[in-house]
């Protein structure tokens, strides 16, 4: 049995109260326990800050991200680290490391390890592609993986929806996801997927879409009811209609307010939104563009049945990948840039567009300013969940540099006095003095996603919880991080020690070993009768319309070596 004793740790767990507190850590076959015997190997923290493993509740590390590889040559010549560009060599521990905001399969484990990251969640898996998708997460090491299935424009989804037909609806959501081996309902653009097959969009809640006569608001909340109805462990993950438009602040509220009245059975949130910082635009155009976080924030403020997380936006190169069909191509033309669409039959839309966020440019630097905006407004960290959407905000190697930005006014000061006049007066960012404290960034980047995805045992270090463990080579109680900034950084983007499941995996940033992670996927189950009703359609449709029969569609037990199975049952 393998044992660790990690002494003199400060350890930061919010899910359990403790607030940078001197203390030891056991583990036991990959979890932490009470004790371990005199046998086990012993790490020394010194006094470090010592948290669960960090948690990407949203990036996007497979499937669209191919695309964005093919897109951009160039992506492939560059290199996170100063002063060097092009391949990571191999090491006797690791295979070749390419890209940049698109990186290897490779590239994506060894850098979330070295940033202490343990778990992280693909936030958009099309049913029909998901199978490469697991292929994609088998190649990347170390870390857990879980994806969330795409419901947005799918047309049995909105067929039942017409036809009022809730129970073969989630009995639909269950087979999904069972297909696809996914962990939750993603929602991307309700509607606009098919009505982009049309080149059309729509433009709010209530906009019908074209040839199935639903709306993006029945859309949110059967699915919502469909997601509650399985007893799912996620709320439903919502991507705003008009995301990337001046105004759509107004939209981002109306789609909040419509779920104020979903009712869980679980203790979680009934809804998440997602990067946020997209669908926080005030104005009627780019000419009058503005901030519109203070307005989402004051909303977020007084409700109680939503988290959501930032997709904050940082200065520098970023590939945008979304199901958003439409808002792509809107992208490509407004920018000027590479375009790629794909249809993925009758489930869903989406697109590749590389971006570069100037501070010289003032929307981008209003878009940089309202990712900090909605950190620092909202008042209850539990509602926020970091992420830059990466890579669509900016790669994750870049979230070192994003957490000192949340934790240093001065250092936010800085910045803002090198950004074009016009922004600063377009931004709120300059009148706020809040400074995140490493307590509200373990809630940020760990302790929120524990409880918004129902896994209890990821993102604390409680008895019980799996030992993924990153050590940081800062001392809580002789660092200011609102003036040391530059110290934080350089901290969280290389650990002291990364631990996986009770393994060294990171040694003084560097890798030390590279086994394979898990991933996790529910099973939810409907009574029999309404599953054989919905499969009796869905038999027929795949008859009709689909290019591959259902034998070949769904992703089977060898795409998954590492499986953990969530089981539900319909309520």
């Amino acid at each position: 049995m393998s044992e660790l004793l990690i002494k003199n740790a400060v350890v930061c767990d919010p899910l359990n109260n403790i607030n940078c507190e001197k203390m030891d850590l056991s583990v036991k076959d990959g979890k932490i326990v009470e004790s371990v015997s005199s046998a086990a190997k012993l790490i020394d923290a010194g006094g470090k800050l010592t948290m669960a493993g960090g948690f990407d509740g949203h990036t996007h590390c497979a499937g669209k991200i191919n695309v964005g590889r093919f897109m951009s040559p160039h992506d492939m010549r560059m290199n996170p680290i100063p002063g060097l560009s092009g391949k990571v060599a191999p090491t006797a521990t690791t295979r070749a490391q390419v890209g940049y905001n698109t990186p290897n399969t490779f590239a994506i484990g060894y850098r979330y390890s070295k940033l202490g990251y343990t778990t992280i969640t693909e936030a958009a898996i099309p049913i029909l592609a998901a199978r490469h998708t697991h292929e994609e997460f088998e190649s990347i090491p170390i870390l857990d993986k879980l994806g969330l299935t795409l419901f947005s424009s799918n047309w049995q989804v909105m067929e039942y929806i017409r036809d009022n037909e809730p129970d073969k609806l989630a009995a639909y959501v269950a087979w999904a996801l069972r297909s696809s081996r996914g962990y939750g309902i993603k929602i991307v653009n309700p509607g606009g997927g098919e009505a982009w097959g049309w080149a059309k969009n729509v433009s709010g809640l209530d906009d019908p879409v074209p040839n199935f006569d639903v709306t993006p608001a029945q859309i949110l909340l059967a699915l919502a009811e469909a997601n509650e109805k399985l007893n799912l462990p996620h709320s439903i993950h919502i991507h705003c209609n008009n995301l990337g438009k001046p105004g759509n602040y107004e939209t981002t509220i109306a789609s909040m307010k419509l779920l104020e009245n979903v009712k869980t059975s679980r203790d979680r949130q009934a809804v998440h939104v997602t990067h946020v910082q997209f669908n926080a635009y005030a104005g009627t155009g780019w000419r009058d563009f503005e901030t519109g976080a203070p307005m989402v924030a004051d909303y977020i403020n007084g409700a109680n049945h939503l988290t959501f997380d930032l997709g904050m936006a940082m200065f520098g190169p970023a590939m945008t990948m979304t199901a958003d069909g439409p808002l792509e191509y809107a992208n490509s033309r407004l920018l000027h840039a590479k375009w790629s669409n794909q249809d993925v039959e009758l489930e869903e839309a989406s697109g590749v567009v590389p971006v570069t966020y100037s501070s010289k440019n003032f929307v981008n630097a209003v878009q940089w300013a309202i990712g900090q905006e909605l950190a620092l407004l909202v008042k209850d960290p539990w509602k926020v969940m970091f992420t830059t959407d990466s890579p669509n905000g900016g790669t994750f190697v870049n979230y070192p540099e994003a957490y000192t930005l949340l934790m240093s006014a001065k250092k936010r000061a800085e910045i803002i006095e090198g950004l074009p006049e016009l922004a600063i007066g377009r931004m709120a960012l300059p009148g706020i003095d809040r400074e995140l404290d490493l307590y509200e960034l373990a809630i940020m980047t760990r302790a929120i996603q524990s409880k918004m995805y129902g896994m209890a045992t990821k993102g604390n270090l409680g008895v019980g919880a799996d030992a993924d463990i990153a050590i940081y080579d800062i001392n809580p109680d002789s660092i200011d991080t609102s003036v040391e900034h530059e110290a934080v950084k350089k901290a969280f983007s290389g650990t002291a020690y990364t631990i996986k499941s009770g393994e060294i995996i990171v040694k003084d940033g560097e890798i030390a070993a590279t086994p394979e992670g898990k991933t996790y996927w529910v099973n939810a189950t409907v009574p029999k009768a309404t599953e054989d009703a919905m499969m009796v359609n869905l038999v027929q449709k795949f008859k009709r319309y689909y290019s591959v029969n259902m034998a070949n569609y769904m992703v089977e037990d060898a795409y998954l070596p590492h499986p953990v199975e969530i089981k539900t049952e319909a309520i």
